[in-house]
C-alpha cells in the first residue's frame, strides 16, 4: 500500500464510518426524525453496520483501519510505525468529514430541536450545574458528534474506554486481519462489526463506547466549529478520556497478542 493510498483510504473509511454511525444517533436522538427513540438497540447496530460498510469499501486501499487504537495496535505487533502518522491524518480529517455530512443530512432536523423550547429548557436547567467559569454546558446534541459519560468518574470513564478497546483490537489481531496483517480481510470486515455491536451492548452503557480516538475527537472538533443554535458546549474537559483510553487499550490489546498469541 502506498502513502496516498493509506491516507485516501482512511480518509473515506473513517468518514464513512462517522456518517452512518453519527447518522443513526441522529435519527434516534433528533425531534423530526422517522426514527425519533428508536432506542439503544439501533444506534448499536447503526455503529456495527458502519463499521461493515466502511471495512468493506476500504480496506483494499488502505487495510481499514479506521482507528488509531487499531493502527496502535498493529504497529506494535509489527514493529512498524512508518506509516502511523499518515494513518491517524486520514482518519481525523475523515471523521470531521463524516460529521459534517451528519450535520448536512440532518440540518433540518438539529434547527428543529435545537430551537425546540422544551430543549432549551431542559439545557438551562442543567447549565447551573456546570461552572460557567470553565466551560459551559454540554449541548444537547453533543451525543450526535462525541460520546459522554452516565457517571462522571475519571477512572470508571478511563477504564471502560480502555476495557472496550482492549476487545475490539485484541479481536482485530487475533481474527480480523487480511494475510498481510496490515488490515482488516474480508472475514475480518465481518468479524468486527458484530464485535462492536457486541461491545455496544455489553459494554458501551457507561461512556457510550468511543472505543476511537478519531471517531470521537474529529466529530468533537466539528461540533465546536458549527454554528448550531444553542448548541452549548463542546465537553473539552472529558474529551481527553476517549483519545487516551482506546490508545492504551490498544497498546494492551497488542501486548496480550504477543505474549499469548505471537
Amino acid at each position: 500500500m502506498s502513502t496516498s493510498d493509506i491516507f485516501i483510504g482512511e480518509i473515506i473509511g473513517t468518514a464513512v464510518l462517522i456518517l452512518l454511525g453519527g447518522g443513526v444517533v441522529a435519527a434516534v436522538v433528533l425531534k423530526r426524525s422517522k426514527a425519533q427513540n428508536a432506542g439503544w438497540l439501533a444506534i448499536t447496530l447503526g455503529w456495527g453496520f458502519a463499521v461493515m460498510t466502511a471495512v468493506y469499501m476500504t480496506g483494499s486501499l488502505s487495510g481499514a483501519h479506521l482507528n488509531p487504537a487499531v493502527t496502535v495496535g498493529i504497529a506494535i505487533k509489527d514493529g512498524d510505525w512508518s506509516n502511523v502518522p499518515v494513518y491517524f491524518a486520514g482518519q481525523l480529517l475523515g471523521a470531521m468529514l463524516g460529521a459534517t455530512l451528519v450535520w448536512v443530512a440532518y440540518y433540518g432536523q438539529f434547527h428543529a430541536h435545537l430551537t425546540d423550547p422544551e430543549i432549551i429548557g431542559t439545557r438551562s436547567e442543567h447549565a447551573g450545574l456546570v461552572d460557567q467559569k470553565t466551560e459551559p454546558a454540554a449541548g444537547p446534541v453533543l451525543g450526535v458528534f462525541s460520546t459522554g459519560p452516565e457517571i462522571r468518574n475519571i477512572a470508571q470513564n478511563l477504564a471502560t474506554e480502555i476495557i472496550g478497546t482492549l476487545v475490539l483490537v485484541l479481536a482485530v489481531l487475533t481474527q480480523g486481519l487480511n494475510d498481510s496483517g496490515k488490515g482488516l480481510g474480508l472475514l475480518g470486515g465481518l468479524i468486527t462489526a458484530f464485535v462492536v455491536v457486541g461491545i455496544g451492548l455489553s459494554l458501551g452503557g457507561p461512556t457510550g463506547y468511543a472505543i476511537n480516538p478519531a471517531r470521537d475527537l474529529g466529530p468533537r472538533l466539528v461540533h465546536a466549529l458549527l454554528p448550531l443554535p444553542n448548541k452549548g458546549g463542546s465537553d473539552w474537559g472529558y474529551a481527553w478520556i476517549p483519545v487516551v483510553g482506546p490508545l492504551i487499550g490498544g497498546a494492551l490489546a497488542a501486548g496480550i497478542y504477543k505474549l499469548a498469541f505471537a
